[in-house]
């Protein structure tokens, strides 16, 4: 079995000015460091390639070149006035300055005009200490208020989200979320009202959020530099469950998170503390402590009888009535993106709930019998890397239970704080495994957390339950390569060359696979749901990614890695490591593919007995969708 792959690369480009292939090389004086770099290139990418630190505020990697905050701005001989280096290319032969006097005058004085807006205690924000304005005004020496200092809030605070609360006093006009949500998500939440004075970000009409086309993502906040934007704090309501002693409460632990916690005590990106996180957490006061890669498993199970009975009905009974390709729905933020955007799509979303939403239902009735809890009584929390994810437990259908199937959906970053408050250091915790019946997983439910991880995981079962053999006689050691990578959306073919019986789990569903042999399954990677959008463009057209049978969508850059409640900052090289974090976590599982997870199977024996996509797993593990649309009432 052989494949074929290719990469469509996103049309956004991080930085205005991106030098071509054949741009000649200019030379640059900076700071009395001679260097040569392509025409085209930032006066402040010129300077970290000589490891020279220009302060910025507006600027982000993973945005385009904006320029609007002026804080690096450096001064560049022959220019009548000093230049925002981030926003400057080097056209021709020139000579730059980034420490006189005269930019750092100009620097502080930057500063503390922004500091004359921005109202707030940071001791009470929830960014102190990790905060860029409060970072430059210690950097550069201000220590009092030069031009004033508000005393009263200008704003509102708006907390009408399940996800998002903005506190526009704390707002300092960068546009980072403006271009987060435009740029990398082509949602367009938020803009620039209003101008000079009076200019301020804003949502259509100055609605609350809730109110207004937003797909909870979270990835204003995780570009924001300051304390205008964070995750809805739920910890003080998760304490008093905790504090409760008529409550159980038990908590799932997503692989994204537990690859980026590590940043939040002072650890490398990419430092993986599952074990230790088991241990911290126990010590917290959870009752239990459950791995999220069983519920992964399952939904690649069920998503993937899913496509299985798609495929079978349109090719083997000629329904015409059958929606390809089939979208993944474990991503909320991707999945409100559909109700939004593309309400004559839903169709084609699997009807298979998230992980997330599947452990709920399975702990507040399969769990709950097995431990002899009332599930009136038990408090499931689910630690997540998105901040979607508290829209999605919300969800009035998110209910298969009986009860609300997950109560508290936890960011990275909220976990974090309440193990910090409990004088826990992490790193230093001895190991803790998982908690029964829910303990070690598959490999294949932790590469969740990267873009193209469910499309991997989905193959590597579907492989060897359609040609009775092993994923490793394909790819070496069960890596799928070609639906890696971090292109923004991407193709891959694997063409099915030999088939052999159908596995009992799935027999009473189809009778043979006589009818894939010789047949190339088409699959498609998107991250992004700016890059959603032109591939959703792509499909509209007839274009390639219309001829895909199964296309994972994941609202996030990178994946749930780079998910909108991970630590602060974020960078593509920060989810890269996060990344090979996640790839080296599913090396070392014993289990790397989904439909070998024993307790996987145990729950078709003994709980969802009418099997993938039967009657039972259909009122547990499934759902439905709502067309919202783009209009505001």
């Amino acid at each position: 079995m052989n494949s074929k792959h290719m990469h469509t690369a996103s049309k956004h480009n991080r930085n205005a000015f991106v030098p071509g292939p054949d741009a000649p090389m200019i030379d640059v004086s900076i700071d009395g460091i001679e260097l040569k770099v392509q025409q085209g290139t930032s006066i402040l990418d010129a300077a970290r390639q000589v490891g020279v630190r220009i302060p910025t505020l507006c600027h982000h990697d993973d945005l385009c070149t904006s320029g609007v905050c002026r804080v690096c701005v450096v001064e560049v001989e022959g220019a009548r006035t000093l230049q925002a280096s981030c926003a400057t290319p080097v056209m021709q032969s020139v000579t730059v300055k980034t420490n006189t006097p005269k930019v750092r005058s100009a620097r502080r004085h930057i500063i503390d005009l922004l500091l004359a807006e921005h109202y707030g205690d940071c001791n009470t924000c929830k960014r102190n200490n990790n905060c860029e304005l409060q970072s430059l005004a210690a950097e550069y020496g201000v220590d009092f208020y030069r031009f004033g200092h508000p005393t009263e809030p200008k704003y509102v605070i708006d907390r009408s989200s399940p996800s998002i609360v903005r506190d526009m006093n704390k707002c300092v006009l960068c546009r980072r979320c403006v271009r987060a949500c435009d740029e990398l998500q082509g949602v367009g939440c938020l803009t620039v009202a209003s101008r000079s004075s009076r200019a301020h970000v804003a949502t259509f009409a100055s609605k609350p959020l809730a109110n207004v086309v937003c797909i909870n993502c979270g990835q204003c906040i995780n570009h924001c530099p300051t304390g205008a934007l964070t995750e809805l704090d739920q910890t003080d309501e998760v304490w008093t469950m905790i504090e409760d002693p008529t409550k159980h409460v038990v908590i799932q632990t997503a692989p994204s998170p537990r690859a980026g916690m590590g940043e939040c005590f002072g650890l490398e990106p990419g430092t993986p503390v599952t074990q230790q996180l088991n241990t911290a957490l126990k010590r917290v006061g959870f009752d239990a402590v459950f791995d999220t890669n069983h519920t992964a498993d399952l939904t690649i199970i069920e998503e993937g009888t899913e496509l299985i009975l798609r495929l079978y009905k349109a090719l083997v009974e000629k329904d015409e009535s059958v929606k390809l390709p089939q979208f993944t729905s474990c991503s909320p933020g991707w999945v409100k993106y559909m109700e939004h955007f593309h309400t004559n799509r839903l169709d084609h979303l699997s009807s298979a709930k998230s992980p997330q939403q599947m452990f709920g239902s399975l702990l507040k009735t399969y769990y709950a019998e097995k431990k002899g809890v009332d599930p009136a009584d038990m408090v499931v929390v689910a630690l997540m890397p998105c901040t979607a994810k508290k829209f999605e437990c919300n969800r009035p259908e998110m209910n298969s239970s009986g009860f609300k199937d997950v109560d508290y959906g936890l960011t990275t970053r909220e976990l974090a704080g309440m193990i910090k408050e409990s004088g826990i250091d992490l790193p230093k915790l001895p190991e803790a495994p998982f908690d029964a019946p829910f303990g070690e997983a598959s490999g294949a439910g932790a590469i969740f957390g990267a873009t193209g991880g469910v499309m991997e995981a989905a193959l590597r079962s579907v492989i060897e339950m359609v040609t009775g053999k092993q994923v490793e006689d394909f790819y070496d050691h069960a890596n799928i390569l070609p639906v890696r990578g971090i292109e923004g959306a991407r193709l891959a073919e694997i063409p099915i060359t030999e088939v052999g019986p159908v596995p009992d789990l799935i027999k009473h569903l189809v009778p043979n696979w006589d009818w894939l042999k010789g047949a190339t399954l088409k699959v498609g990677v998107v991250h992004g749901t700016a890059n959603a959008q032109r591939v959703m463009e792509d499909i509209e057209a007839g274009g390639p990614f219309s001829e895909c049978h199964f296309i994972e969508f994941m609202a996030c850059p990178g994946g749930c890695l780079g998910g909108g409640g991970q630590p602060i900052p974020t960078s593509p090289e920060i989810r890269a490591k996060r990344s090979q974090a996640i790839y080296q976590i599913d090396a070392d599982y014993a289990v790397r593919k989904s439909h070998e997870n024993p307790m996987v199977l145990q729950l078709y024996q003994e709980f969802l007995t009418d099997g993938p996509c039967g009657h039972i797993s259909h009122h547990h593990l499934h759902t439905h969708y709502q067309a919202r649309g783009k209009f505001i009432k």
